[in-house]
């Protein structure tokens, strides 16, 4: 089973919305963690815009990217452009790569279509990994 990481600089939207699906969605394929380069708490209107599809993230959490050990995941997902920030051994796992999507933070207005894109992802990150493990 694969190990993913999500990681973004706060851990408060982008990311937990990636754990949310990936959980949901890649139950018993992989499992999934979080992490920002710096924790916080988990928005609200992360909460909700997860809420509204049905899926519940209010029991996760907002942890530190410095709290895990890079050796304990086989894929590193940085939701934020903060890919260049992270240190160097994060960045050299099986798979990394890097989303770049919007803060919804700064414009709550956006987090419905930033949930809809990271859903996206998340699928195609699935499909991909579901692809390999047939052809191995």
């Amino acid at each position: 089973m694969k190990r993913v990481m999500f990681v973004c600089k706060k851990n408060s939207a982008r990311s937990q919305m990636a754990e949310g699906f990936a959980k949901t969605m890649g139950a018993s394929k992989i499992e999934v963690t979080s992490s920002g380069l710096e924790a916080s708490q988990v928005r609200p209107e992360a909460i909700a815009a997860m809420k509204e599809i049905g899926i519940d993230i209010s029991n996760q959490t907002s942890d530190a990217l410095a709290d895990f050990k890079p050796g304990d995941f086989d894929i590193v997902i940085s939701l934020c452009g903060c890919g260049i920030s992270l240190p160097p051994e994060w960045l050299t796992r099986e798979y990394f790569d890097d989303w770049q999507l919007d803060d919804p933070a700064e414009q709550p207005d956006i987090f419905p279509r930033v949930r809809d894109e990271i859903k996206e992802r998340v699928e195609t990150l699935l499909t991909k990994l579901s692809a390999e493990a047939a052809s191995v």
